[in-house]
């Protein structure tokens, strides 16, 4: 993958019905800057309004997916209030979360802080054996604030994300899947392919069915179960009618 898109911390192309997204910070191991936050923003944007893009694929360049936040950025600022303001002008999380279309996450290497809220805010998540898994912000005097504290439990239960949260440890790719934190594994040599045939085979289903379920799983989950039965009932009638 070569084509940078005109982006300066990442590199974008369209593959058929697939957009590729890749965090091209190497030297850095793609740690996410104020920067990347604006052009990940800009081709959310060209993906979430191209009728022909049908599933995304986030990945990153070099030795690890994501080591977090760029603390010469975000984490050394005159105020940690004023950084938290700057990493939110633009709503990259809510882009993601809000996005119709399915995102497949191939992370590698390293999946720590912001790196790992960007995983979970992606539909499938794919790792690589070997890759390290954290949330260290409460260890440096902070908390997760790019959805950490609400996606963590929502995918591995409370008890878990309190474990990770509070001590900030490390963990590897086989207790990753073993809570869920990630769905599947790849050797590191066939994780491109595999994520690439997962989201080439995504990008075949009918495209309303996967908006259908995305909404329902996303609203439903936050309901009790009865409201939330009725909202599948109304939103499978509206995609039979």
């Amino acid at each position: 993958m070569s084509d940078s898109g005109g982006f300066q911390t990442l590199l974008f192309q369209l593959r058929g019905a697939v957009a590729h997204i890749s965090l091209n910070r190497p030297q850095v191991v793609n740690a996410y800057n104020v920067q990347m936050r604006d052009d990940f923003s800009e081709a959310l944007a060209a993906v979430h309004l191209d009728p022909d893009v049908r599933t995304l694929l986030i990945t990153g360049e070099g030795r690890g997916f994501c080591a977090g936040a760029d603390l010469t950025e975000f984490g050394t600022a005159p105020s940690q209030v004023v950084a938290r303001q700057v990493r939110w002008e633009r709503d990259v999380w809510g882009q993601l979360v809000n996005l119709h279309k399915p995102i497949v996450a191939a992370v590698h290497g390293y999946c720590i802080g912001s790196g790992l809220e960007i995983a979970l805010l992606c539909d499938i998540r794919l790792a690589a054996t070997g890759t390290v898994f954290a949330l260290p912000e409460v260890q440096l005097g902070m908390i997760p604030a790019a959805g950490g504290t609400q996606t963590l439990p929502r995918a591995i239960g409370t008890s878990r994300a309190m474990d990770l949260l509070l001590t900030g440890r490390r963990i590897e790719s086989e207790e990753a899947l073993f809570t869920g934190l990630v769905t599947r594994l790849s050797s590191p040599e066939s994780l491109m392919g595999d994520a690439w045939k997962l989201a080439d085979e995504l990008a075949e289903l009918p495209s309303e069915a996967v908006a259908a379920m995305k909404q329902v799983l996303r609203q439903g989950m936050d309901l009790d179960l009865p409201k939330a039965l009725e909202l599948e009932r109304r939103v499978a009638a509206r995609l039979t009618s």
